[in-house]
């Protein structure tokens, strides 16, 4: 019977000629002190995995605040600069608590420089539009990224919770092609498959970037039925069902790229142990139909 096998090697990040890993580490729950957060980064580097994923809006949920994952990051790299010419930075913006939206032209050049100050670096190589503002014309969105890519502080845009009309929209309106696309990906949130999400990028060569890959840690462990078959498809290989899950994505034609949000180095380690992990077309399927809770016609 004919498996499909996932590969652990580099790849283009969309249309970019930035190579990333096939799993990214996201910095949505980083908090507390600079030494963990440096071991997760040994872990995620020695992990093979070399994206990072952050935003501007990371922390608001904690004491520390609006910008405060950026700036604990960037405290991290500031100990041992020679990290950063081993990752692929990607942020966002565009989300502001109480707003909630803003990628007008002004509020977006402010926020590049702001989160380029907290992690201290010189250039995003991923600078991602968070969600859609609706009060803002696609057109002067791509000109404010156009703008960030000729000053040198962007090398590559990405989208992030964006329709496939939205992405559309921004990227008539831009000279360079849109790299990458975010949006919530798993067992249990399937809308990609069936939106276009997925189609788009594979039609426009543009890199896919799920989040929430674990369906906020229900597959990782409980009782759900796409949970069980993830475990008992894992233990095929000698991984858990968190590992099993990342590679039942990654098996999509998509080549999605799985964002990692565990603050635990040694879950953030086995990650690297995917692409172990073979499907057949069966076995794939039935987990899409236990996280979807009905057949397939």
């Amino acid at each position: 019977m004919t498996t499909i096998r996932l590969s652990n090697d580099l790849r283009p990040l969309g249309k970019s000629e930035i190579l990333v890993s096939p799993i990214a580490w996201g910095m949505w729950r980083l908090a507390g002190e600079t030494a963990p957060v440096r071991v997760m980064i040994d872990a995620a580097l020695g992990a093979g995995i070399n994206l990072f994923d952050t935003a501007d809006i990371y922390g608001c949920d904690v004491p520390a605040g609006f910008g405060s994952a950026e700036a604990l990051f960037g405290r991290a790299l500031a100990e041992d600069r020679s990290l950063r010419a081993k990752m692929v930075i990607a942020t966002k913006a565009g989300i502001r608590p109480g707003i909630p939206y803003n990628s007008s032209a002004d509020y977006l050049a402010d926020a590049l420089d702001a989160s380029l100050t907290r992690m201290a670096i010189e250039q995003v190589d991923l600078y991602q539009i968070h969600r859609r503002d609706f009060l803002t014309h696609p057109q002067e969105v791509a000109e404010a990224l156009t703008r960030m890519i000729d000053a040198g502080k962007v090398r590559s845009i990405g989208v992030s919770n964006y329709s496939v009309h939205e992405f559309a929209a921004l990227q008539a309106f831009l000279g360079q092609p849109i790299v990458s696309t975010q949006p919530e990906f798993s067992p249990l949130q399937t809308a990609p498959l069936f939106d276009g999400t997925l189609d788009q990028a594979m039609m426009h060569d543009v890199a896919v970037m799920a989040w929430s890959p674990l369906g906020g840690g229900r597959l990782a462990q409980g009782d759900h039925p796409a949970a069980t078959l993830l475990a008992e498809q894992g233990a095929r290989y000698d991984v858990d069902a968190a590992t099993a899950t990342l590679a039942w994505i990654m098996a999509h034609p998509a080549r999605i790229i799985p964002i990692v949000g565990s603050q635990t180095p040694a879950r953030i380690a086995a990650s690297a142990d995917a692409h172990k992990v073979e499907w057949t077309r069966s076995e794939w399927y039935a987990v899409l139909q236990a996280g979807m809770g009905v057949s397939l016609p």
